[in-house]
């Protein structure tokens, strides 16, 4: 019997999941280390009026950007909650499409919208803080609207029709079933937001309109590719991974940042929405976030259509994507695997893990290639090394999300199949092939098809390492945009955005039915 027990107790040295946090701690620290360094060498000279303008931008759009959003979130997710009507469930599946979409595809959408010959021009200078804050607010009020209306939907019916036996008023319902619902989520989606929006790249950089609208990203990315200033660089992300690794922090103690793949669920009944004064306010509402959503989705799609041009390099800039991103997507999934598969059998491995997936975002992509431009600035084939430092770059900031998806598949997996493989002796690439892979191939694919559409239209890594013979979808529209072929650009972003939404509802096929 003693030894029957021992062989059901799990390995203590999972090497894969040692192999897979070395690897993932060595990179992080060839980004981290010579920022570190060279930063705090360099401090001195950092620390000046443009500093400070940096930082108080960052932190101003941010804030705007979070505010705004989480208001008119939580508008938007009281509307659809308290509302059932034909088109609700594909409304809330539109919700999910801005959290897909690439940066660059929707500042093309606002830009042909709002721009100076866009069908809403003149209404106000789309280059500045303005165009910063609607993109920011384009994609954060269906995130905040999202979340926010997922916990609504986890209030118990029974709520719902005691609420109603009772008469409560709008305000009652309010104070007594809905806030003590929020409460707990809204801070963690404030928090999750303004890191977006302050470690916001391609937004800034596109919409900025000049040196006064420059967040830290930007300011990193200038001093590396413009000035060529690596000490400023590294002082720069130095104050950018203080910001980061704050934000995360206090994150955790609001329940976290991470957030699964979202549900379409069966909301619970309610019976506060009937009055002819809700319908009209939630549908005011509702119909206020479609005009904020629809016009750059219409143009995008109208204009794009119209200006489809197959030629050498969208052909190139598809190949380069599709490679770039596949391999991305697998380096993600190789780093998360052994990882995800030590948390869900071995207790102690769980805080080590979620540590070493969540540092992707504690250390952002700006300061990573900064450590990394640092690092590698005297080897001299560094344009040869440009396509395995956005893969490694975008293989690291895939795994938070990929590990979301599959660790919990494995914890059910590890409950379900460990002691009866453990006393048939099935371990190793046997079990992997045999138990582990079939079981959970849906959730394998499901992590491959988020992190291949993360890396698909990231913009930062291949901003910072990309070079005219590396160019993806996202970099080749940047280009486009920079040489005043609108018209290209807006092309080449519906093909983008075709291939992401494809992508997204093969992933949302998959999420169903694991």
């Amino acid at each position: 019997m003693a030894e029957r027990s021992g062989a059901i107790r799990p390995s203590t040295t999972p090497a894969p999941a040692l192999l897979a946090l070395a690897l993932v701690l060595g990179a992080l620290g060839l980004g981290f280390l010579p920022v570190l360094w060279l930063g705090i060498g360099g401090g001195v000279s950092a620390f000046d009026p443009y500093l400070g303008r940096v930082l108080r931008f960052t932190l101003l759009q941010a804030g705007l950007s979070t505010l705004m959003s989480i208001s008119l979130g939580l508008l938007l997710a009281r509307a659809l909650a308290r509302q059932q009507f034909p088109g609700r469930t594909i409304l809330v599946r539109l919700l999910n499409l801005p959290l897909a979409l690439p940066a660059i595809v929707v500042i093309i959408g606002i830009i042909d919208v709002y721009g100076n010959r866009g069908w809403l021009g003149g209404l106000f200078d789309i280059y500045g803080l303005q165009g910063i804050l609607l993109a920011h607010v384009f994609f954060n009020v269906p995130l905040a609207a999202r979340l926010l209306l997922s916990e609504l939907e986890r209030v118990p019916e029974e709520s719902w029709k005691l609420a109603a036996q009772l008469q409560f008023r709008a305000r009652d319902i309010w104070r007594i079933v809905e806030w003590p619902q929020l409460r707990a989520a809204i801070p963690g989606a404030a928090l999750l937001i303004f890191l977006l929006c302050a470690s916001s790249f391609a937004i800034v950089l596109t919409l900025g309109g000049g040196p006064r609208a420059t967040t830290l990203e930007v300011a990193i990315y200038q001093a590396l590719r413009a000035d060529f200033d690596p000490p400023r660089a590294a002082a720069l992300a130095l104050v950018q991974l203080a910001l980061c690794a704050s934000l995360v922090a206090i994150a955790q103690r609001f329940g976290g940042l991470m957030q699964g793949w979202p549900s379409l669920q069966r909301p619970p009944q309610r019976f506060d929405g009937y009055s002819t004064g809700a319908r009209i306010s939630d549908g005011a509402v509702i119909a206020a976030g479609l005009g904020l959503l629809m016009p750059p989705l219409l143009t995008l799609a109208i204009s794009g259509a119209m200006n489809i041009a197959p030629t050498p390099d969208l052909g190139r800039a598809i190949f380069t994507s599709l490679l770039l991103g596949t391999a991305s997507a697998a380096l993600a999934f190789v780093f998360v695997w052994p990882l995800a598969a030590a948390a869900a059998r071995l207790p102690r491995w769980r805080t080590v893990s979620r540590l070493a997936v969540l540092s992707a975002w504690i250390i952002p992509p700006a300061v990573l290639a900064t450590g990394w431009f640092i690092s590698l600035s005297r080897v001299a084939g560094l344009s040869g090394l440009a396509p395995f430092l956005v893969i490694g770059m975008n293989g690291l900031m895939a795994m938070p999300f990929a590990y979301q998806i599959l660790a919990p598949a494995l914890f059910e997996a590890a409950g379900r199949h460990d002691r009866l493989c453990a006393s048939l002796g099935i371990v190793g690439w046997s079990r992997l092939r045999h138990i582990d892979i079939p079981a959970l191939r849906r959730s394998i694919g499901l992590a491959l098809v988020m992190s291949l559409i993360l890396s698909l239209g990231d913009l930062t890594a291949i901003a910072l390492f990309g070079s005219q013979d590396l160019v993806t979808l996202p970099a080749l529209i940047y280009r486009q945009m920079g040489s005043y072929r609108f018209d290209a650009a807006i092309g080449t972003a519906l093909l983008l955005s075709v291939m992401v939404f494809a992508l997204s509802v093969l992933a949302e096929r998959w999420s169903a039915r694991a």
